[in-house]
């Protein structure tokens, strides 16, 4: 069969579509198509088993569309482990895919698998399928995965929040559980062996450095970081990590909520930066380490102590004009109590501004402040905050012009002048994409944006675009601008059966 035209698929998520057309789509039998149908959110249970039965990767999106109870799990088995995947299966279909060889490694992704099922998942011969089973295992069976003489399987466990805490301990000591006999590497390759981190073997899937002495060594260190990472591993296991030879282990630590001043203290010896950002940005680290940290050279630690949820505000305000923040909404600012808000709003350091005017729930008389402040870039970030009026963003607009356009066009309650307006200027390509995007554009705004590549394709799915415009570009030589026309509400409907008929 043919392909279909891309025209179809714009057609297959146009929010209008006639039922009568939408049945049409999927009798074509299109697996491209119906993965497209299949996000719709206007299909019923029976439509969704139609689309099943196209292409039963559908059921990833199809979850609760579809009934379950008409879904035979012998007949589309695929679509049945997609469905125990995100939750929306039913128990028994566990049991019966259990017995499939071919997709029972699959199983072990889904979700509340029941306790007998995961038993004999346990009990299968590819260590790959018990390390998938080990991430998600009930508690009582991690813990009897975690003496599996397979190191991989190991490493599942270590990554279970559900695993008992003394478990993950063990894992991640070695103490009080007998050495691991097999791993990845020597299950495929003789020992010695350390793979090549640029292996020129196309069949080979290996990780880049994985390497086995006897000792499995790679697999064993994997299993310690999932096990710092893993939040349910005890503190004081954990802390025992900090003068680790391993930068990733380090790193891992770093970041840990329960990290404790002792260890804190000895991380910041460290001379790598990414386990010093980790550190910085962690909430759980003191003050009086955030302040040494504030007086780094590396831009990136100040970068990550800017993005500490604790960071005392007078050292982000000594942050501010020297380091690259952006106009991203930091955690800290974000939190700021009113009185601290308003000290940084009236701050003399336009780039402390800049971080307030960030926030998107300011009180009116601090808002609009910030919307009359002399520099472009506390003007950009205040630009997008709800209830300013039109003068005020005219006003923006004379003072800075294309400095702060997209900023402008950005703003949920822009009116339909303002978005005019801002075509006038030889707007930059981002201020156009937004245009295009801006549910108050009307035709005189979203006609300029159609002649730039990147804004076209949201300008043509945009409802306010006029009828003859819409049926121009279903014939475009871009078929992503035919695709986004076809997918536009506005379309008319003798147009969507146009588009249907060429392929009857």
């Amino acid at each position: 069969m043919p392909p279909l035209p891309p025209v179809l698929h714009g057609l297959a998520a146009n929010p209008s579509l006639p039922p009568v057309l939408l049945d049409r789509l999927i009798a074509l039998g299109d697996q491209s198509l119906a993965c497209a149908l299949a996000e719709r959110a206007d299909l019923t249970p029976a439509q969704a088993l139609a689309l099943i039965s196209v292409d039963e990767a559908c059921a990833w999106s199809l979850g609760k569309t579809l009934n379950p109870d008409d879904l035979d799990p012998a007949a589309f088995p695929d679509a049945a482990l997609a469905l125990l995947a995100t939750g929306h299966g039913l128990p028994g279909w566990a049991r019966l895919l259990a017995a499939d060889s071919l997709r029972r490694a699959r199983l072990a992704d889904s979700q509340d698998l029941p306790a007998d099922v995961q038993h004999t998942l346990a009990r299968d011969d590819d260590p790959e399928v018990v390390e998938d089973l080990a991430r998600i295992a009930l508690p009582e069976l991690a813990a009897a995965l975690a003496r599996h003489p397979h190191a991989g399987v190991r490493t599942g466990v270590a990554a279970n929040p559900a695993a008992p805490p003394p478990v993950l301990a063990a894992l991640l000591t070695g103490d009080g559980l007998p050495s691991p006999t097999r791993c990845q590497v020597c299950d495929r390759e003789e020992v010695p062996f350390v793979h090549d981190p640029y292996c020129p073997r196309v069949d080979c899937d290996l990780p880049p450095g994985a390497a086995c002495d006897g000792s499995h060594e790679s697999t064993v260190l994997l299993t310690r970081l999932r096990a710092l990472e893993n939040p349910s591993t005890p503190t004081p296991a954990a802390m025992r990590f900090a003068g680790d030879p391993h930068y990733s282990l380090r790193c891992a630590l770093a970041s840990r909520a329960d990290l404790t001043a002792e260890a804190a203290s000895r991380l910041a010896t460290s001379r790598e930066p990414g386990v010093l950002g980790d550190l910085a940005a962690n909430p759980a680290i003191s003050t009086a380490l955030m302040r040494t940290f504030a007086a780094s050279t590396d831009p990136s630690i100040r970068q990550a102590l800017a993005r500490n949820p604790h960071v005392p505000l007078d050292v982000l305000a000594a942050l501010a004009p020297t380091t690259k923040l952006g106009l991203t909404l930091l955690p800290r600012v974000a939190a700021a109590s009113p009185a601290e808000t308003e000290a940084m709003a009236t701050s003399p350091a336009p780039a402390v501004r800049t971080l307030v005017a960030a926030r998107r729930d300011l009180p009116a008389p601090i808002r609009d402040a910030l919307a009359d402040d002399p520099d472009a870039k506390v003007v950009r970030a205040i630009a997008p905050h709800p209830g300013l009026s039109e003068p005020q963003l005219r006003a923006m607009l004379d003072r800075h012009g294309s400095r702060v356009a997209a900023y402008v066009a950005s703003n949920p309650d822009a009116p339909a002048g303002v978005l005019e307006a801002l075509t006038t200027l030889a707007p930059a390509r981002k201020a156009l994409v937004n245009i295009a995007q801006h549910p108050n554009a009307t035709p005189p705004a979203l006609l300029p944006c159609l002649n730039d590549p990147k804004a076209a394709e949201h300008a043509a799915r945009h409802p306010a675009l006029p009828p003859k415009i819409l049926l121009e570009l279903l014939t475009h030589e871009d078929a992503r601008l035919a695709e986004a026309a076809a997918s536009n509400p506005s379309l008319p409907p003798d147009a969507m059966h146009h588009l249907l008929s060429h392929t009857d």
